[in-house]
C-alpha cells in the first residue's frame, strides 16, 4: 500500500485510563471536530454528530498494559496451534516441494549478468553474478546480514556499467531502508550509507558516479511503527560522500502527501520524476534534463489525471503508458517540446485487453496483456504496427518483459497456480522463444488441475476465478476448500505458484481465488469499482464466490475458509462480521481493520485516495458501515485466526490488536477466536523461507481443525 492530509502528532492523556495514546492524530473536520470522552467501556467519539466506541483503543499504546495483552496472546494462540495434530507432516510436504533450485530472469549490466538463486530452502535468496567469460560468483549474500533470516535484501540496484551494486537492507520486515554499495569486482563494501528511506529505489547517473533516491525526513516522534511519514524528497548522492552532504534535487513542502519515484533515462539525459498521492493509480509527471547544468525540473503534467508510466524515450520524444481515456491503457508518443495534448500521438490504442506491462526492447514495445486475468505477450514496431503474438507456454502468469533497448532478445517467465516460475528467452531474430531455466521439483504439475469459472455477483458483474485442485477429487460438496482474495490498490491477482498451495491440494484441499472488483483485472474500471463507497462491491463479490463454490458442491459451510492479507485481511474482517454464516474459518492477516482511524499512523494516510477518509463528513458513513472493527456485536462466529506481526510499520498491528480484542470479547459461540502475532517479522516482505512454512503450516493446521477433518500423518503426491 501507499500516499492524503493529516493534522501533525498530538498525544492524549487520558484521564481515568492513564494511557498516553501513541499517534493519536484528532483531525477536525471542516464541518465538525471528533469529540472524544473516556467511559468505562473506552473511548467513546462523536463522529460528525455520530457516537462512536472504541473499547480497545489502549491497544494502540505502547504501554505495560499493551505489552502484557500481547504476551498473553502469543502465548495462549501459539497453545492452541501446538495441540493441532501433525502439524509436522504438513511442514515436512511444504518443505519437501519447497526444497527446489529458484532461478530468477537475468539482469545484464555491462559485462555482468545478475540473477537471484535460492538453493531450495534457503532463508533469503542469494543475488550472483556471471562475468563474461561465464564465471560465476555471489554478489551479495542476504543470509550472512543475521543469523535468524530476519534481515533481508529489500532492493537492489546495479550501476550501468556492471561494476557497483547499490542495495536496500530491511530489518524485521520494516518499510524503513537502509541503502549501501559494494563493489562487484572485490565483494569490498564501500562506506557510503543512505538512511530513512522507504517505497524508494536508488537509480544510478549516467556516469555511474551517484544515485538518485528519495527519503523522507528522521521521524520526530522516535516510534518508527506508528509515526506518520509527510513530505518526501529527492535527492543525489556522490559515491564517496556523506548523506548530510547530498544534494536536494525536489521537493514539494506545500504538498507533504506527494510521494516521489524518480528514475534515470536509458540515455541518461533526463530525471523522470513520477509523482504519486496517496495509492491513486494516477501521477503526475515531471522531468529535469541532465544534459544542461542546473536544469529546472519541468512539470509536463501537472494534474492528477491519469497514470502515465515512463516507457523510453528518443531525445525529446518520451513513450508513455497511460489510461488517459482509456481505461484499459493506450501508448502515446508526447514531445516535450511541443506538450500540448494536442500534439500527442497515440502509438497502441486501447484495447478489450488491460496492457499489464510494456518495454522497449530491440527499437519494438513488447507489450503484455491481461485476457481475463491470463497474460499474453504482443509485439509492436515503435510506430504502433503489430508485428506478432508470442506463443506461450499455457495459461498462467507472464511477468516482465526483461531486456534492454540496444539488445536483439527479452526474458520472461511464465508460471501458473499449479506451475512453478521457468524463464523463457525470446529472440528477435527468430521470432520465437527457448527455454532459459526450468526448476527441478518434487511433484508433477499434471496431476493437478487449474481451472477458470465465471460467477454472477450480488449486482449481475460477471466475475472470473481460478480454482486449483489434485486430478481424481469429486466434487461432493465435502472438500476443504480455501478461498483466497485481494480486491483493491489496483492490484491484479494473476496466477501465483506456491509450493503451500501444492501442500494444501495433496491435502485433498481445493485453492480457489476470485478476481474481485478493486483489482486491475479489467482495468482502471473494474478498480475504481471497488473503490470508496463502492468497496461494499468487493465483499459482495467475494461472498458471491464462497456461494459458487457451495453451488456448484465444491464444498460445504462447515469446510470452507476464507484467507486474505492487507486490504484482503479487511476483506476478511468484513467476512467475520458480514456473512458469519458462510464460512467455518476465517484467517484476517496484517488486516486493515480499523477505518476510522487507519490514516492516523505510518504511511496509512495514504490510503485514504482508495478508502476516503472519516474526517469527510460525506465518507464517513460509508467507513463506519463496513469498517469490521466497529461491526462486531455479540453473536456466533466462525473460528478466527488473527494474524499480525510486531514490525509491521505498513498496516501497524494495533488494527488486529484492537479487533481480535474485541471479537473474542463478542463471541457468544464455542468456536476459537485466537492470535497469531509473529515476532520480529513486518508486513510480509523478506520474510524467511523457515517463518514462512511454518505460517502456511499453522493455517492449514487451523483450517482442518475448524473443518473438523484430520491432518493425515504422511502426506504426498
Amino acid at each position: 500500500m501507499a500516499l492524503k492530509t493529516i493534522l501533525s502528532k498530538q498525544t492524549l492523556l487520558l484521564a481515568g485510563l492513564g494511557l498516553t495514546l501513541m499517534g493519536c492524530q484528532y483531525h477536525a473536520s471542516e464541518t465538525e471536530a471528533a469529540q472524544t470522552t473516556v467511559q468505562p467501556q473506552g473511548v467513546v467519539e462523536t463522529i460528525h454528530g455520530v457516537q462512536v466506541a472504541d473499547p480497545y483503543r489502549y491497544l494502540e499504546e505502547e504501554s505495560d498494559a499493551t505489552h502484557a495483552w500481547v504476551k498473553q496472546q502469543q502465548e495462549a494462540g501459539h497453545d492452541f496451534l501446538a495441540q493441532l495434530e501433525n502439524k509436522q507432516a504438513i511442514v515436512d510436504r511444504i518443505t519437501e516441494l519447497w526444497n527446489f533450485e529458484k532461478v530468477t530472469a537475468p539482469t545484464e549490466r555491462g559485462d555482468n549478468t545478475f540473477y537471484y538463486r535460492n538453493d531450495g530452502l534457503q532463508a533469503q535468496s542469494v543475488l550472483y553474478v556471471k562475468n563474461k567469460v561465464g564465471e560465476e560468483k555471489v554478489a551479495l549474500d542476504p543470509n550472512s546480514f543475521s543469523t535468524d533470516g530476519t534481515v533481508a535484501l529489500s532492493g537492489v540496484s546495479v550501476s550501468g556499467d556492471g561494476k557497483i551494486i547499490a542495495y536496500g537492507v530491511s530489518k524485521s520486515g520494516s518499510d524503513w531502508q537502509q541503502w549501501q554499495f559494494v563493489d562487484v569486482a572485490t565483494g569490498a563494501k564501500l562506506g557510503d550509507e543512505l538512511n530513512w528511506i522507504k517505497f524508494s529505489s536508488a537509480e544510478w547517473s549516467k556516469d555511474n558516479k551517484g544515485v538518485y533516491y528519495s527519503r523522507y525526513d528522521a521521524p520526530e516522534g522516535g516510534n518508527l511503527l506508528a509515526d506518520v511519514n509527510f513530505n518526501q524528497k529527492v535527492y543525489y548522492h556522490q559515491l564517496g560522500t556523506d548523506q548530510s552532504q547530498d544534494k536536494l534535487i525536489y521537493e514539494r513542502p506545500q504538498n507533504k502527501d506527494w510521494g516521489f519515484g524518480a528514475e534515470v533515462s536509458e540515455a541518461g539525459d533526463y530525471l523522470l520524476i513520477s509523482i504519486s498521492q496517496g495509492t491513486d493509480s494516477r501521477n503526475r509527471f515531471f522531468y529535469k534534463p541532465l544534459t544542461v547544468a542546473e536544469a529546472p525540473v519541468v512539470e509536463l503534467v501537472s494534474e492528477l489525471e491519469a497514470e502515465y508510466s515512463f516507457l523510453g524515450n528518443d531525445k525529446s520524444v518520451f513513450y508513455f503508458k497511460t489510461d488517459l481515456d482509456a481505461p484499459n491503457g493506450k501508448i502515446v508518443a508526447v514531445d516535450v517540446n511541443r506538450p500540448a495534448k494536442t500534439n500527442w500521438k497515440t502509438i497502441i490504442p486501447e484495447s478489450s485487453d488491460p496492457i499489464a506491462s510494456v518495454a522497449i526492447i530491440n527499437d519494438h514495445l513488447v507489450v503484455s496483456y491481461l485476457h481475463d486475468v491470463l497474460g499474453k505477450l504482443s509485439i509492436f514496431s515503435m510506430e504502433g504496427v503489430k508485428r506478432q503474438d508470442v506463443d506461450l507456454p499455457g495459461k498462467g502468469k507472464i511477468a516482465g518483459p526483461y531486456g534492454k533497448r540496444s539488445k536483439d532478445y527479452f526474458y520472461y517467465t511464465f508460471n501458473s497456480y499449479v506451475q512453478p516460475q521457468t524463464t523463457y528467452k525470446f529472440d528477435f531474430k527468430t521470432g520465437q522463444s527457448s527455454l532459459y531455466a526450468k526448476p527441478k521439483i518434487a511433484f508433477n504439475p499434471d496431476n493437478y488441475v487449474s481451472e477458470q469459472v465465471f460467477y454472477t455477483s450480488k449486482d449481475g458483474t460477471r466475475v472470473p476465478m481460478m480454482i486449483s485442485y489434485k486430478k481424481g477429487l469429486t466434487l461432493n460438496g465435502e472438500n476443504p476448500t480455501l478461498l483466497y482474495a485481494y480486491g483493491g490498490f489496483s492490484i491484479s491477482l494473476t496466477p501465483r505458484f506456491s509450493p503451500a498451495n501444492i501442500a494444501w491440494m495433496d491435502m485433498g484441499g481445493i485453492y480457489a481465488v476470485p478476481n474481485l472488483r478493486g483489482g486491475a483485472e479489467y482495468g482502471e474500471s473494474w478498480h475504481q469499482a471497488g473503490m470508496f463507497d463502492k468497496k461494499q462491491n468487493v465483499f459482495d463479490d467475494y461472498f458471491a464466490a464462497a456461494e459458487y463454490l457451495l453451488d456448484n458442491k465444491y464444498t460445504n459451510r462447515s469446510k470452507l475458509g476464507a484467507y486474505g492479507r492487507s486490504n484482503g485481511g479487511l476483506l476478511m474482517g468484513a467476512a467475520v462480521t458480514q456473512r458469519p454464516d458462510l464460512f467455518a474459518a476465517v484467517l484476517p492477516a496484517v488486516g486493515v481493520l480499523d477505518m476510522l482511524r487507519f490514516h492516523k499512523f505510518t504511511i496509512g494516510w495514504a490510503w485514504t485516495s482508495e478508502y476516503g477518509s472519516a474526517d469527510n463528513a460525506e465518507q464517513f458513513p460509508a467507513l463506519l458501515a463496513y469498517s469490521p472493527y466497529h461491526n462486531i456485536k455479540e453473536r456466533d462466529y466462525p473460528a478466527t485466526m488473527v494474524m499480525t506481526a510486531d514490525h509491521d510499520d505498513r498496516v501497524v498491528p494495533l488494527h488486529s490488536f484492537k479487533f481480535g480484542a474485541l471479537l473474542q470479547d463478542r463471541q457468544t459461540g464455542d468456536e476459537p477466536i485466537i492470535m497469531r502475532i509473529e515476532s520480529k517479522a513486518g508486513h510480509g516482505a523478506g520474510k524467511p523461507t523457515a517463518m514462512k512454512i511454518d505460517e502456511f503450516a499453522d493455517i492449514y493446521s487451523f483450517l482442518m481443525h475448524s473443518f473438523g477433518l484430520a491432518v493425515p500423518s504422511k502426506i504426498g503426491s
